[in-house]
């Protein structure tokens, strides 16, 4: 059985990384309220099936792509059942060929780890190159929900706050 806890309203007591420690400061800097739980590894969009009967809302699926070169880097946050289509994706932003990014520089630019991946990792430093991208079916929702930086904890925030307050100041490129 996929362990999911009782929704909580408050911190980790201990962060486990960098980011999940600079996510949750933000949200109490910035004043988000947030619902969240803690699970066993969410790695799959089963497993997230259970989380998203606990916390209310679909997890969406975030992926990260670069060019050819490795010089180009994108967040792409998207619906669990959205398949993703590289000439479709390439076509709607106008950039040539992108792939998944390899593991090393999802690390050094986001601060997680592959099953972990998520746009909430805009608030460090070293994202500010990284092109955020999100489908306008997600955009369009009320709630936000997706990993903290971390496979064995997931979030809910409202949309208006995390495009509004948490993004603000970065570019997000809404596609169809």
């Amino acid at each position: 059985m996929f362990k999911v806890s009782e929704i909580m309203t408050v911190p980790p007591a201990e962060y486990s990384s960098e980011l999940q420690r600079r996510v949750y400061e933000t949200f109490d800097s910035l004043g988000i309220p947030f619902e969240r739980v803690d699970t066993d590894p969410g790695l799959t969009m089963e497993d997230c099936r259970h989380i998203d009967a606990r916390i209310g809302c679909r997890i969406v699926k975030t992926i990260f792509l670069c060019n050819r070169q490795q010089t180009e880097f994108y967040l792409y946050v998207t619906t669990d059942d959205r398949p993703f289509v590289t000439r479709e994706f390439c076509g709607m932003l106008g950039i040539p060929r992108v792939s998944f990014a390899p593991a090393d520089k999802l690390w050094e630019l986001t601060g997680v780890l592959a099953g972990a991946t998520t746009i909430l990792s805009a608030v460090l430093p070293q994202s500010a190159g990284v092109h955020l991208v999100m489908d306008r079916k997600v955009a369009e929702n009320e709630w936000f929900a997706c990993t903290d930086g971390t496979a064995t904890c997931f979030v809910k925030i409202r949309m208006r706050d995390l495009l509004d307050k948490y993004l603000a100041g970065r570019e997000v490129r809404i596609i169809d």
